[in-house]
């Protein structure tokens, strides 16, 4: 039996305050989709099977370039980040999978760990491998490049740690490696660019070799930072022609705050399904650069514009296409879980109002060159309020009707605060 870690009668109670208003609000939502032929029983249906994975690293504050400020009841180890989790989970029912970033989250003992995980309800989604800071009492530094470095020790020491986390990602039931590298140059002329990548994929195929079967490795772009000349991994070419490179098991991880202003992330998410590489997501926002603003507070309609495309690759591909969902942001100055838990359901909205396009009609408008009515069938689904069926589908699920109102009543902000007194050297997120 799951354990709960918030009280069931609580939420019980704030659902019973909202329950009349929530049917109220779904019976009219339903008769408008009626007259549209949506059914909106087979919506919140379909509601109940979209999860999303989240950060260990997110249930903590994150910090800035000049700071820290740290939030009271932060997780100091992984086996609270995993309790703070579960209350995600708990309330919005979306989140059924916590990614974990080594050395960060590395456990004493993973199999304890993943004990406390089935207790709570939760599995384990990808690993990430940390090559972007050297540890204490590391042999050779990763200053200049980890899986590029020009020092071959460098490079061996960044392999073999991919290597760990394989297998303690095995040990937790986690089928995937995400790997992400801040390598890279700020001077023109500091490395070799054809050279650089020659090391990454060498030192890839290393990490390759060493994945099981039923594994998949995500290789992760990002367009600038650390290094703000030239990035190794910059854009989804890069990352589209190491996954070709190293074989069927690696495919491209897009994160939307990995790209310049204005770039179209949804065609490169059709280019990536169409030719069997797209692993996966990690959602935040953006404004000006790599952010991680919560998933949806700055443009939700590109969110949607995502899911639209992923919804046709699954019309085409079938089950066969099944990319990885996962949160990946920093939060600064708001509560981490009301800003995860608010995320979870914002991605969990474009899934739905992506299920509501009509694509016979959207179909017909293109071949048409019907551009105006095609971009109002998109329209049309996005701007439909999809919240009473999400709502309903986290009543059904056991969830909250609202996540963050039924958090705040609980108290357990608070009561953390109390168990958790800050640790010197202990942040929930592992960035600073």
């Amino acid at each position: 039996m799951t354990k709960n870690i918030i009280d069931a009668a609580q939420v019980e109670q704030h659902n019973a305050s909202q329950r009349a208003a929530l049917q109220a609000d779904y019976d009219a939502l339903g008769g408008m989709l009626s007259r549209r032929g949506v059914d909106i029983e087979a919506l919140t249906a379909k509601a109940q099977t979209f999860g999303v994975a989240v950060p260990s690293w997110g249930a903590g504050t994150g910090g800035t370039r000049f700071a820290r400020f740290p939030g009271k009841g932060e997780p100091r180890d992984v086996t609270e980040k995993l309790e703070d989790c579960a209350v995600i989970n708990q309330l919005t029912r979306a989140t059924p999978a916590v990614s974990l970033h080594f050395p960060w989250d590395k456990p004493s003992d993973p199999k304890a760990l993943r004990q406390q995980a089935d207790e709570l309800g939760l599995g384990f989604d990808a690993v990430n491998s940390n090559t972007f800071q050297d540890q204490a009492g590391q042999a050779h530094t990763y200053k200049f490049g980890s899986l590029t470095s020009t020092n071959k020790a460098s490079r061996e020491l960044a392999v073999q740690h991919n290597i760990d986390c394989i297998e303690l990602g095995k040990t937790l039931g986690s089928k995937g490696l995400t790997v992400w590298v801040g390598d890279g140059a700020n001077f023109p002329g500091q490395s070799n660019l054809r050279g650089a990548l020659e090391r990454y994929i060498d030192s890839a195929k290393g990490i390759y070799a060493a994945l099981p079967d039923d594994w998949q490795m995500y290789i992760e772009h990002k367009l600038f930072e650390p290094a703000f000349y030239c990035s190794v991994i910059a854009d989804w070419g890069t990352s589209f022609a190491v996954a070709q490179t190293l074989g069927p098991k690696a495919k491209c991880l897009v994160d939307l705050g990995h790209h310049a202003p204005n770039t179209n992330i949804e065609m490169i998410v059709a280019r990536l399904a169409q030719f069997g590489k797209l692993g996966g997501f990690h959602f935040n926002d953006s404004k000006y650069g790599d952010d991680d603003l919560d998933s949806g507070s700055i443009d939700p309609f590109q969110l949607f514009l995502i899911f639209n495309e992923l919804a046709d690759s699954q019309a085409r591909d079938g089950a066969g296409f099944n990319p990885s969902y996962m949160l990946d942001q920093s939060h600064n100055v708001t509560d981490p879980i009301e800003s995860l838990m608010s995320s979870a359901v914002e991605v969990q909205r474009a899934f739905v109002q992506a299920s509501l396009v009509d694509r016979t009609a959207l179909a017909g408008f293109q071949e048409s060159n019907d551009v105006l009515q095609a971009a109002q069938t998109l329209k049309k689904a996005f701007r439909t309020d999809v919240s009473p069926i999400l709502a309903m589908a986290r009543l059904r699920s056991g969830g909250a009707i609202d996540p963050v109102a039924a958090y705040r009543a609980a108290g357990y902000r608070e009561q953390v605060a109390v168990k958790r007194p800050p640790k010197a050297g202990a942040s929930g997120s592992g960035i600073v």
